[in-house]
């Protein structure tokens, strides 16, 4: 499979696919003739992906943004994925996820907002950004199936996705990758979110993420969440800073685990693309909760 990366951009070397689809409507009826199975995203899916970094993004407050888009090359529509940071990261710590999301037939993009929030604000600036993606998708790309968007984020990325949803913005639902609750009022709109959300947590024996329990406490129905035995909060993304300094840029240690997480998001944000809940991603899990890669599997 071809892919338009830079070759300064480190990303795991995961196998391609075997699944054969001439476009992502094709590949989405392929999928959902079959069991969901959560494993089978841990491989590159079977599209080229064309990468847009540092795009600019105006909204009509006056306030720019700046993203790195990814897109599906066979699509004609498709979905969009918004992926957010957490502190002190940026949009480069998210391109592997995103990357690989297009290459399931989704686009995805990789955004940044201020590094330390404050995270509600960041999550009502992210509101507007989706408000006029829907309204205008061909500020990003005129491919982008503007009633398709999904919202991704990671730590207190969470949080601003989680705000964002409780605003209402006109998304079709959430992930949150091992979420930290932080902010004045972030209940409320927690009990505001209308769409469905799948929570994907690091293993809490090992790294309990603030407050994690917020999101499906006050969330009031449509959501899921599952922890990844093993891992850890910085495994929800790649690649992990602190990891390379460690391992001299070399993170080999901690791949395993950061493919199980994009596994468990393309999973999730195909399941709401393709169906509007998370039914598939939830049946799609099922093997991994018997055999305790997954732990913790809770919904309503």
């Amino acid at each position: 499979m071809a892919l338009s990366v830079g070759c300064a951009r480190r990303f795991p070397e995961t196998a391609v696919t075997t699944i054969k689809a001439a476009d992502p409507a094709e590949l989405q009826r392929y999928l959902l003739s079959r069991k969901p199975d959560v494993a089978q995203f841990s491989l590159r899916g079977p599209f080229a992906v064309i990468e847009r970094r540092d795009l600019v993004i105006s909204l009509a407050s006056g306030l720019t943004l700046e993203a790195d888009l990814y897109l599906c090359a066979a699509a004609r529509k498709a979905p969009l994925v918004i992926v957010l940071h957490g502190l002190d990261n940026s949009k480069e710590d998210h391109a592997f996820q995103a990357m690989h999301l297009a290459s399931w037939g989704m686009h995805g993009l990789a955004l940044d907002l201020p590094k330390r929030g404050p995270w509600i604000a960041n999550g009502r600036t992210l509101a507007k950004l989706v408000d006029t993606i829907h309204r205008t998708p061909k500020l990003i790309d005129g491919r982008i199936d503007a009633d398709k968007i999904i919202l991704v984020g990671h730590s207190f990325g969470g949080t601003a996705v989680a705000t964002a949803l409780g605003e209402g913005a006109p998304a079709l639902g959430g992930v949150l990758l091992d979420p930290t609750a932080i902010g004045r009022g972030l209940s409320q709109l927690l009990k505001r979110i209308a769409v469905p959300v799948m929570v994907i947590g690091a293993d809490e024996d090992i790294w309990p993420s603030r407050n994690r329990g917020q999101f499906y406490r006050f969330i009031p129905a449509g959501v899921g969440e599952i922890s990844i035995r093993d891992t850890v909060h910085a495994d929800a993304q790649y690649p992990n800073r602190h990891t390379l300094r460690m391992f001299e840029d070399d993170p080999d240690d901690t791949e395993e685990a950061q493919i199980a997480f994009v596994s468990a998001l393309t999973a999730s944000a195909f399941g709401l693309a393709a169906t509007g809940n998370i039914d598939y991603a939830w049946n799609s899990f099922e093997d991994g909760l018997k055999n305790g890669i997954f732990f913790n599997g809770r919904r309503k």
